[in-house]
């Protein structure tokens, strides 16, 4: 690989020597030290302070096996992870992905991105990520618990609301968040509310964190809009995915005026010229957890349903809430030929390298999931706020100040961009900005 300033060029070999075979990490890595050239010309005290090196290894990595046993008896083994990457800013915050592509590799590109996404919030909490390779999908209840309950009898003496709070993550709802807990304070005899976010109303939950990513992803895309003397008004917007995140930035797009003309699952993609209709995408995905097919069968009129990639439709802006480098380059480039304009990642890298310099070359707007998707993780802080003070904030509070966190990262990247030279380039501002309150915070501490 080229491209990176020459300080930084032996940071990322070390990187790739040291971890061998996870390319996703060796992917986010780059991202970010590509955007640094600017940084350590003018600071040359990050790269002569090894800050930036430090910054590319966890502070610790947790590997464990998690035995349970299913519902006829059989023992069943998984691994589990928790990758702790750096808390100069605070205690470690990031969720935790049950799904059988988990290894290694992906815990830390996504802990390693969660380092930068948290900073930009603004909220003192550093980075981490864990998860299993367990896929809780076709598993009874029973045998969601028992695996939850194997897995936090190892990570509760990792975890702690002042040393690391997980989340939930892809394949880690309310319900998994439940049996973790219920472990954790079976264990430890107490009641420990902050230890995780993504908890239900009754018992330290926050209203809007459900919501919270896909609401926060368009926040941030009426921010650029805003920027460019637009609304979402009259705009055709595509979302992949029909999770968690999808589910809400399609509501949230809806409400500021936009039309979601598509949205996808692992089976195919939907298409309803007249817009997505929420409630029954809710019905078919969070109720009857169906496939998305099942939603032109309800629907009826012009819907339809397709095999392949759901970036074959032709809209004005794109969010990608799947997964990782699920729009790879000739996705990009059909995009930006059927007239693309912006493009903010609601899911983590689910753009590739060759996919963003396609965009970057057509001078579509794009908008890295580091920043246009940290409004889940600013919920889970808002949550952490609430759970210290015994309190519970109104759906309209919690939102309020989702909006305005988001409305603040937002013009953090598009300054930062601007004072380095890269003026309206977000992800130079998100890896720049990200990069320098933490890197700051660690020169302070010392050698940590």
């Amino acid at each position: 690989m080229n491209g990176l300033h020459e300080s930084l060029q032996d940071t990322y070999e070390e990187v790739a020597r040291r971890n061998p075979g996870e390319t996703e990490f060796h992917q986010a890595v780059y991202e970010v030290l590509q955007s640094l050239g600017p940084v350590v010309a003018k600071h040359p005290e990050y790269a002569d302070s090894a800050v930036i090196r430090r910054l590319c290894e966890p502070e610790r990595q947790i590997l464990f096996r998690v035995p349970w046993v299913d519902d006829s008896g059989a023992v069943q083994m998984n691994r589990g992870f928790r990758v702790e990457f750096n808390s100069a800013l605070g205690p470690f915050k990031g969720g935790l992905r049950f799904h059988p592509s988990v290894y290694l590799g992906i815990i830390k590109f996504l802990g390693f991105e969660q380092i930068f996404k948290n900073s930009l919030t603004g909220m003192p909490i550093g980075g981490g990520k864990g998860g299993s390779d367990f896929d809780p999908k076709g598993r009874s209840d029973g045998e969601v618990m028992r695996f939850c309950q194997s897995f936090m009898t190892e990570l509760y003496r990792h975890i702690g609301e002042h040393t690391d709070i997980p989340a939930g993550d892809i394949g880690v709802g309310m319900r998994e968040i439940g049996y973790l807990f219920g472990q954790y304070k079976r264990i430890t005899n107490r009641y420990e509310s902050g230890v995780l976010t993504g908890k239900g109303m009754t018992w330290g939950g926050s209203l809007v964190r459900t919501e919270a990513t896909g609401y926060g992803a368009v926040y941030f895309l009426a921010e650029i809009l805003k920027a460019r003397g637009e609304s979402f008004d009259g705009k055709r917007v595509v979302v992949s995915g029909s999770g968690n995140v999808a589910i809400y930035a399609i509501e949230k797009i809806h409400q500021l005026g936009g039309t979601v003309i598509a949205c996808s699952d692992s089976s195919g993609y939907v298409v309803d010229p007249d817009g997505i209709e929420v409630e029954l995408l809710k019905e078919v995905k969070e109720v009857r957890r169906a496939r998305i097919v099942d939603y032109v069968d309800l629907r009826g009129g012009s819907a339809r349903s397709a095999k392949g990639s759901v970036w074959d439709v032709a809209c004005d802006i794109a969010v990608p809430s799947a997964t990782q480098n699920e729009i790879n380059g000739a996705d990009a480039a059909r995009l930006v030929k059927a007239g693309c304009r912006i493009v903010a990642e609601g899911a983590n890298m689910p753009c590739t390298p060759e996919a963003v310099k396609i965009f970057g070359e057509a001078g579509t707007v794009f908008a890295p999931g580091k920043a246009a998707n940290a409004g889940g993780v600013a919920t889970s802080a808002l949550e952490m706020q609430q759970n210290a003070s015994r309190d519970s904030w109104t759906f309209e509070v919690t939102e309020s100040r989702l909006a305005e966190i988001m409305g603040r990262i937002h013009d953090s990247c598009l300054r930062t961009a601007d004072e380095y030279g890269q003026p309206g380039n977000y992800a130079a501002g998100a890896n720049i900005a990200g990069f320098i309150r933490v890197a700051d915070a660690m020169l302070a501490l010392g050698l940590i």
